[in-house]
């Protein structure tokens, strides 16, 4: 092989292509045409419907336009409960994280380790522990007397962990953070690395502020590092399937009912998989819209000024 013949790059780059045309390019493909026709496991023959799929869902009389928009509420109320604090509480912990300190590598495993859990182990764990009668939680708030603080304060006991709002998103959103946060917080230490400490030592000789330093050093350095774990942790939110599956089943009621979830339930249990593919596609869409939004507002605009 010739270094630099013309087919060269091709030629390493093919492995990936042969496995990002198989396994995403063309289920991409395949999901949008069956989302132009009535694809129904139980007919005979698949007819075209053009884009029938798509207008249902904007069909208030149509019997997927209410369970379609429950599972996109429920979504973005996720999303919009879980970003912040997965995006502020690992970004504080890189930081300290990142100091020296006696046994500093022993918490970094520490903080990581949930991740590599699978999100049964986890949901199943978070299942058990927060049921409102068996579970540990409400037996530790039993054991150290809390109960009759929360009971004064108007709250249910036993708490409705899983069966009640708003407890149900709140436990949904810990367990997210709890076993999610570790790899945010890794990204975030790699970037803070790669600030150079000279910038810190010029801001201390200025007299410069811990929160001075962290807002006109480590931020504006960690920009692009910002803007990753945003976007990645959006779509990551906006995709959540597995802990309301396994921990509240998409209850109470449907309020925990995701857009992934609501999918699946018209894919694989009502057999309708052209309507299922276009919801998927749907979403889609509006991530995308999202992301390019998110990208435009928080791109760098010029190089970044000292503020005392």
């Amino acid at each position: 092989m010739r270094r630099h013949a013309p087919w060269t790059p091709y030629a390493f780059m093919a492995p990936f292509l042969v496995v990002f045309l198989t396994f995403v390019i063309a289920p991409a493909l395949l999901g949008l045409w069956m989302s132009l026709h009535d694809w129904d496991f139980m007919l005979e023959h698949r007819p075209f419907v053009g884009l029938d799929n798509y207008t249902a869902l904007f069909d208030s009389t149509s019997a997927v336009f209410e369970m379609f928009w429950n599972g996109m509420k429920a979504t973005a109320v996720f999303t919009v409960a879980s970003v912040p604090l997965l995006v502020a509480i690992p970004l504080g912990l890189a930081v300290l994280l990142n100091r020296r300190f006696p046994g500093r590598t022993l918490f970094r495993a520490v903080f990581f380790m949930p991740y590599v859990l699978g999100v049964a182990v986890v949901g199943l764990l978070f299942r058990f522990m927060l049921d409102p009668n068996i579970g540990i939680v409400n037996g530790l708030i039993d054991l150290v007397g809390l109960d009759a603080a929360l009971g004064a304060l108007g709250v249910d006991w036993p708490i409705p962990w899983t069966t009640g709002q708003p407890w149900a998103w709140i436990s949904l959103v810990a367990m997210t953070v709890w076993w999610t946060l570790g790899f945010n917080t890794i990204i975030y230490l790699a970037g803070l690395q790669d600030i150079p400490s000279e910038l810190y030592d010029a801001a201390r000789v200025d007299g410069a502020s811990g929160w001075q330093q962290f807002r006109n050093v480590t931020l504006p350095g960690l920009r692009a590092v910002l803007l990753f774990v945003v976007t990645i942790t959006i779509l990551a939110s906006a995709n959540m399937f597995g802990q309301a599956l396994l921990v509240t089943n998409g209850g109470p009621g449907d309020t925990t009912r995701t857009a992934l979830i609501v999918m699946l339930g018209e894919g694989l249990e009502s057999f309708r998989m052209g309507s299922a593919a276009a919801m998927s596609y749907l979403l889609a869409i509006a991530l995308g819209i999202v992301s390019i939004i998110q990208v435009l507002a928080m791109r760098e605009r010029g190089r970044p000024r000292w503020r005392s």
